[in-house]
């Protein structure tokens, strides 16, 4: 075990020598350009041509997307092989086959002939690049039957976006990252579309008309076809039951009752529909299956959908509630759910840190702040944390008690001990934070010894 150990703390040592596009919030080396993942790719002999792709991007969403499709093909009876971004608490975590993440010695394994063949190189890749050469590589010495790949900024420029993916999946469209994608939610759009293949079939979520056209044109361009959210496929009814919503779908001229979607919040609705519409295009519609037998795939993929980090109950003793929210509109969600789906008299204990490029009053607000008994702000672990002190300045500007509290750590020890059975503990702001939290909260006996 220590030998194996010792060889996964080396690659990740080599692996985090790498330029991290995820942790800077702005540099030249993100000129846009496919040169360095398609170099080498080419080194690896190009293992993303071993299979077919379903390629998936959106501003939320996107990760649960993902995860839901990935068990709607297990169920299928496919071998998977899954690629998310960012991670919580590992970065195996990233690359899974049939839901199980790359062990440390394989990952160590592939990391070390990466390592060999980035001297054959013109120019040194980023940390993304070769965790996506990594996945693509390992995918294709397994020989899944499909991977499922999540963009992991944008789109047109993304690494990711070497794969020739038959399904591509736009889940929706909101300001974000404007410093790298753009001011308006048209530029935005643009780049996501980039990801639409020659002769592939594309799933869109985004329901704005205006965006729409862009989505449009560049199908046409591609010869792709278009399925388009309340036109081609829709939730027909969402009814709340215990942890999740149950459903009906309609996705063509099918209609598929009582599905239940595991997840809380009615954006995991959403979600879900997305999926459920890019699994069937996978299939070319069903490829003759009877409907009870399509049903019976759904229900049994569906079941098996586990999405740690988004709107996960992690203790009941105060409700402590984890979710990632890292933007407005997903703030907004995560509001709604709580509200809809948890005990409304409860007020709200947030543990939040937050990284740059965000509006610190919209996100504060987003999650409702008549309901805010208290903030904890905290650095998220992350070199593009804002200063805890400027989000506990932004919320007593708006009449909450704010604390600042140096870890994310002292900001869980804070808010548990604020916390009584009237309260509900939301810990959110960034994944960094939320992965964290996730670590320490596996084991909170010397937090509650404190």
């Amino acid at each position: 075990m220590g030998g194996l150990e010792a060889d996964f703390t080396r690659a990740l040592e080599w692996l985090e020598s790498h330029i991290n596009l995820e942790t800077l919030h702005s540099t030249n080396y993100r000129i846009p350009t496919l040169d360095r993942i398609v170099e080498l790719n080419g080194l690896l002999a190009d293992p993303h041509k071993c299979y077919p792709v379903i390629h998936v991007t959106g501003t939320n969403g996107k990760g649960s997307v993902v995860r839901i499709i990935s068990e709607l093909l297990r169920a299928r009876g496919l071998t998977v092989g899954t690629y998310t971004s960012p991670d919580l608490e590992s970065v195996t975590e990233r690359i899974a086959y049939l839901g199980v993440p790359i062990s440390k010695g394989e990952f160590a394994e592939n990391i070390e002939i990466l390592r060999l063949l980035e001297p054959m190189m013109e120019q040194v890749p980023s940390r993304f690049e070769l965790l996506t050469a990594l996945a693509f590589k390992w995918f294709a010495d397994l020989a899944v039957d499909v991977a499922v790949v999540e963009v992991g900024l944008g789109g047109r420029w993304d690494a990711t976006n070497i794969v020739e993916s038959s399904v591509s999946v736009i889940t929706n469209i909101e300001l974000d990252h404007t410093e790298l994608l753009g001011n308006s939610r048209e530029e935005i759009a643009h780049e996501k579309a980039g990801i639409i293949k020659e002769h592939s079939i594309t799933i869109l979520g985004e329901t704005d008309p205006m965006l729409y056209k862009i989505f449009s044109e560049t199908c046409d361009r591609q010869c792709a076809e278009l399925l388009v959210s309340a036109r081609d496929f829709e939730c027909v009814y969402d009814r709340l039951g215990i942890g999740g919503h149950l459903i009906g779908m309609r996705i063509g001229n099918r209609v598929y009752d009582d599905l239940f979607v595991p997840l809380h919040g009615r954006h995991q609705v959403d979600n879900a529909l997305v999926a459920l519409a890019a699994f069937d295009s996978f299939f070319a519609r069903g490829e003759g299956l009877e409907l009870s037998k399509e049903e019976e795939i759904l229900r049994q993929g569906l079941s098996n959908v586990r999405i740690p980090g988004r709107l996960e109950v992690i203790s009941t003793n105060p409700l402590t509630i984890l979710d990632g929210a890292h933007n407005v509109a997903g703030a907004k969600c995560i509001d709604r759910a709580l509200t809809e789906e948890f005990d409304s008299s409860l007020n709200r204990v947030l543990i939040m840190g937050l990284l740059k490029g965000r509006d610190i009053k919209e996100m504060i607000c987003a999650f409702g702040v008549d309901r805010i008994e208290s903030l904890i702000a905290c650095p998220a672990p992350s070199p593009r944390s804002i200063d805890p002190n400027e989000i506990v300045d932004e919320a007593r500007q708006v009449g909450i008690n704010a604390t600042v509290a140096d870890s994310v750590e002292g900001a869980i020890k804070i808010g548990l001990r604020e916390a009584n059975e009237r309260n509900l503990v939301l810990i959110t702001g960034s994944l960094y934070v939320v992965g964290k939290a996730r670590a320490i909260l596996r084991d909170r006996s010397h937090i509650e010894a404190s």
